[in-house]
């Protein structure tokens, strides 16, 4: 080897061991969340003015509602006050399974509960678009016994399991989480929902099999509803406990674990006491409701989830779904409305799925029972996040380097060809057809898991405009460090029970 090339060779085994130190020495959650142009994208001009008009930083911490029925996510941020308002909310272009949680891997189910999203669930190399890990399974879904994986809100408008929005929306949430993690928020919770639990929509699906799950999650709606914090969440007994505290005789903190008994806890009082006073006026709603003979829900009849109104009037007999619809003059009106981002092609309204039918009915959803919290409460331990592959496996697929990873959504299937419509019969003239012999009857296999997607993201358009409007604004000092936050509910505080 000569003089020069072994020069090089040096030169070149420095400049490694320098960037893996310093690669080591900074903040690689924050290398994994902007490692291209589409995951550091500012946010929009026009959400930075909503944020100035409600008294909030640009970094300080998110919280995310999600709602089947309506379609909606809703994105609200913490103002100088230390309380979450609602910056904005968005449109869900899909969502596919039924309302209530997701039980196994493959049933199509998008999950319901209350998860947490750290920096690593930030997927800025995702196939589609731009998209972050719900967290499914936490740990009590893991109690009884549910699975599933890489259960996403992402773009791209298709859905086999997850949360689909346009590009353009995921690009804002991305940013707006981006923020929130760089101003030091650890992790911000996400709250899925099958509807808004107001009396009303409790009254329409009081038959619903799985309503003893929704009254125990409505525990925590009602939280955040009161309180407008972050509620704390824990699980203990299989079932899930909001806001839980030491005991005042306790020497310790409450340990939780979602399969065994609960250990003494107590909720504070002037949360237990607004709780109650809600739900008090919710429980007289809803009685006069059912008193007065509110319709029941329809059960889904093999229709696959839903579709916010405003996407369905843009597609050729589209359709809501299971999702809150719109009809007549309402849908046409509603064609004429700005979408909020693009709407591709190959996007699959709602639509009875036929092959699951054509199987069985799916399986009846074990019914959880939410337990009255005894005087003394309690609550679920965090289990440790578990990590795979080396330091430099994971800085690869950090940087961008490695295999990206993928939703939980199937890449979208080409649309099928329209049936040809039948012939008119032939004419007498002609000679009858030889019959032919019965074609063997073949079983319809039951829909496989989606197997993960590996398309590039580079196969993506780049960049999407804002749905927000407004030019983009490149700004260095989005990434200089955060603005005072006003101190936060940390995830080691907030959601000590999923980590």
């Amino acid at each position: 080897m000569s003089s020069r090339s072994l020069a090089r060779a040096l030169l070149a085994s420095v400049a490694l061991l320098t960037a893996s130190v310093l690669l080591a020495g900074c903040d690689t959650d924050q290398v994994s969340l902007a490692t291209n142009a589409k995951a550091n994208q500012p946010v929009p001009p026009k959400l930075l003015a909503a944020m100035v008009e409600k008294d909030m930083d640009l970094q300080s911490p998110i919280l995310v509602r999600l709602f089947k029925q309506e379609a909606e996510l809703e994105v609200w941020k913490q103002t100088r006050s230390g309380q979450f308002a609602l910056l904005k909310t968005y449109p869900i272009c899909r969502w596919s399974g039924d309302l209530g949680p997701k039980v196994r891997e493959g049933d199509r189910q998008a999950p319901e509960g209350f998860y947490s999203i750290n920096p690593g669930q930030m997927n800025p190399q995702s196939a589609y678009y731009l998209s972050f890990n719900t967290g499914y399974p936490n740990a009590f879904d893991k109690a009884l016994g549910r699975s599933g994986s890489q259960l996403m809100v992402h773009g791209d408008c298709s859905s086999r399991g997850c949360y689909a929005m346009t590009d353009e929306q995921i690009a804002e949430i991305y940013s707006l989480g981006r923020e929130s993690f760089f101003g030091g928020q650890k992790a911000f919770q996400l709250q899925a929902y099958p509807f808004k639990m107001t009396p009303v929509n409790m009254a329409k699906h009081r038959n619903n099999p799985n309503m003893p799950f929704w009254k125990m999650i409505k525990e925590g709606y009602d939280h955040f509803e009161v309180t407008r914090q972050e509620p704390k969440v824990d699980f203990c007994e299989k079932k899930y406990v909001f806001d839980a505290t030491r005991a005042p005789d306790a020497k310790r903190d409450p340990v939780f674990d979602a399969s065994a008994k609960c250990p003494a806890y107590v909720i504070p009082e002037d949360v237990a006491s607004a709780v109650r006073e809600k739900q008090a006026k919710d429980e007289a709603e809803y009685a006069k409701l059912v008193a007065k003979g509110t319709p029941v829900a329809r059960m889904n009849t093999g229709i696959d989830g839903g579709m916010n109104k405003i996407f369905a009037a843009k597609i050729p007999e589209g359709s809501t779904g299971l999702s809150e619809g719109a009809e007549g003059n309402t849908l046409q009106m509603l064609a004429m409305a700005k979408a909020p981002g693009t709407i591709p092609g190959h996007v699959n309204p709602p639509k009875p799925n036929l092959e699951q039918a054509a199987v069985s009915p799916r399986q009846e959803q074990e019914p959880v029972v939410a337990v009255a919290a005894p005087a003394a409460t309690r609550v679920a331990a965090a289990q440790p996040v578990e990590k795979s592959g080396g330091f430099f496996s994971g800085l690869a697929r950090k940087m961008g380097m490695g295999t990206a990873d993928t939703t939980a959504s199937a890449p979208p299937a080409a649309a099928a060809t329209p049936a040809a419509p039948a012939k008119p019969a032939a004419a007498a003239t002609k000679p009858a057809p030889q019959p032919q012999a019965p074609k063997s009857i073949v079983a319809v296999k039951p829909p496989e898991p989606a197997k993960p997607d590996t398309r590039l993201a580079a196969t993506r358009p780049t960049l999407k405009p804002s749905v927000s409007g407004g030019a983009a604004e490149t700004s260095s000092a989005q990434f200089a460090g955060a603005a005072p936050v006003v101190p936060a509910n940390s995830f080691d505080s907030r959601f000590s029970a999923v980590k």
